[in-house]
């Protein structure tokens, strides 16, 4: 399985992507932009950290909550990825989006 894995990765030097779109429900779409908005005003707060000379622990008990909730947000967008995009393609005969999967989770493992 490894051998297939690494085939995957190697097969373009870098990984097959087709830089496609994705139409999302309302639902995903708001709930992905509540998720990164609420990252967004975590980092300017670790900024204002740094800014106010905050202990140095404090800043970076903040910057973890932040990779918390940026690995929380792509388990959600992997998981959705999976449930529509990957499905999809499947179904439709498509069994490169498996590569291009594969591709993508040895990225977020790095």
């Amino acid at each position: 399985m490894s051998e297939e894995i690494n085939s995957a990765a190697d097969s373009s030097k870098g990984c097959v992507h087709c830089h496609q779109h994705k139409d999302r429900s309302e639902k995903e779409y708001k709930d992905l932009i509540h998720r990164l908005n609420r990252i967004e005003g975590q980092v300017r707060g670790i900024r204002g950290m740094v800014e106010k000379d905050a202990y140095c622990p404090d800043i970076l008990i903040q910057v973890s909550a932040v990779n918390a909730a940026l690995n929380s947000f792509n388990k959600v967008l992997l998981a959705n990825h999976i449930r529509t995009c990957v499905v999809q393609d499947i179904k439709e005969g498509n069994e490169e989006i498996i590569d291009e999967l594969v591709c993508t989770l040895q990225k977020l493992m790095k």
